[in-house]
């Protein structure tokens, strides 16, 4: 990792920079591990409270419920306040969710706690990115944001197999209490190594932050380049993380025919596919940067690997057999070329901007996350309906998303180029 401090007084110096950014990750990882965790312990949660299917779902989406409810709020106060008061603000609320989740006696307050979780650690993405926005250089911000969804991957990575191993022991009450104890913990840390954030306060005359500024998002509605972006970060993005922690079990149970012990094998490799692959963009886009190719171009090229893909899946349906997680984790890498994206559109935009810019994305993509995923379900449900087998009702629920993917790069590439 790289910052150059004489191109902006604002940048930091090499060693507090990595420092900064592991404080950061930290927190990152224990929020994706809270995201994914219900995945794992679904089964025991389902005898021990007696949860229909709808029930589960619910459970699933509080988190996002929270984490939505947040974002346009989250992204003002981060410009005003800097990102070291707002996360430390929002992660006393995952605390105290995880612990309410530990002591939770029925299905309410389990929901309770999970919609409290989701909004308490909202804040866990979009706080670096915003401070990384003024702290590091265009490059580095691209490595960085890698590296984080890179954090998340090892959080979601430890959230299946790892969690599995300690449910005999400590069951999961006690898995709970411990990640309030570890959240806590980065909080500790942030709170010590994070820079205090200096408001900036430009000349009236400075085009890029005016003097007088609202705290509205209108500069954000306008944008054309935030337009651009938009479609491809509801379906694709989203797409990939609806696939990644919800549709790729049952695809490979469902459709491929494997047991649950072999899909949570699956997933396992899923996840440490992304993780590898966000680690590959961390190392290789600042180079990328610096030889002048644009992200725009990298998501032009890159995105439709993913739909070969997805047209690789739904013709072989069940035939995948043993590779349906070789085919779910190539579907997800391919789709990487999106998460470009998130700072692009932070960088298209002046620095007291950043903390609304990239919080109003970061809404896009988690609805389009409730999206998929609530609408692969409505497909699969009416594939039934009208008589498919299970397998071509996944393959059709699929191939429809497939197509919402395609017309929103369709999209990207004939919406007038704007540069940032």
């Amino acid at each position: 990792m790289t910052t150059n401090t004489l191109a902006h007084p604002d940048h930091l110096p090499r060693r507090m920079a990595v420092v900064v950014f592991l404080a950061f990750a930290l927190a990152y990882f224990f929020s994706a591990l809270v995201r994914a965790i219900t995945a794992t312990l679904s089964p025991t949660l389902t005898s021990e409270f007696n949860l229909s299917a709808q029930d589960l779902g619910l459970l699933a989406g509080g988190y996002f419920l929270g984490f939505s409810l947040t974002q346009l709020p989250l992204g003002r106060w981060l410009d005003q306040h800097g990102p070291k008061k707002v996360i430390l603000a929002f992660l006393m609320f995952a605390v105290l969710g995880c612990l309410a989740f530990a002591w939770a006696g029925s299905f309410h307050g389990l929901l309770a706690a999970r919609v409290l979780c989701g909004m308490g650690v909202s804040a866990c993405l979009m706080a670096p990115l915003t401070g990384y926005r003024r702290w590091f250089d265009a490059s580095t911000q691209l490595r960085t944001n890698s590296w984080m969804l890179m954090t998340g991957s090892l959080g979601m990575l430890a959230a299946t197999l790892p969690v599995q191993w300690l449910m005999p022991i400590w069951g999961w009450r006690a898995l709970f209490v411990m990640l309030g104890v570890m959240i806590a913990i980065a909080m500790l840390l942030i709170a010590l190594v994070v820079p205090v954030w200096q408001k900036a306060t430009p000349k009236a005359s400075t085009p890029q932050a005016p003097s007088q500024d609202d705290g509205s998002y209108r500069e954000i509605w306008r944008s054309a380049y935030f337009w651009r972006m938009t479609p491809i970060g509801f379906f694709t993005y989203g797409g990939m993380v609806a696939i990644q922690t919800l549709w790729a079990g049952p695809w490979m149970t469902q459709v491929a025919g494997w047991t649950a012990g072999e899909a949570a094998q699956g997933l396992f490799l899923i996840n440490l596919a992304m993780l590898v692959s966000f680690w590959l963009w961390g190392l290789i886009t600042p180079g990328l940067a610096r030889k002048g190719i644009p992200v725009e171009r990298l998501i032009a090229w890159g995105v439709p690997l993913s739909f070969l893909v997805i047209g690789a899946l739904v013709w072989m349906g069940p035939a995948v057999g043993d590779g349906a997680a070789v085919g779910v984790a190539l579907l997800c890498v391919t789709s990487t070329f999106v998460a470009l994206a998130q700072p692009a559109v932070g960088m298209a935009f002046p620095s007291h901007l950043a903390g609304r810019a990239l919080s109003a994305y970061n809404l896009v993509v988690f609805a389009g996350i409730f999206v998929v995923q609530w609408g692969i379900g409505l497909l699969v449900d009416a594939g039934l309906g009208i008589g498919l087998t299970k397998p071509a009702a996944y393959q059709a629920a699929l191939a429809s998303f497939g197509i919402c993917s395609v017309l929103s790069w369709l999209y990207f590439l004939l919406k007038k180029p704007v540069q940032p």
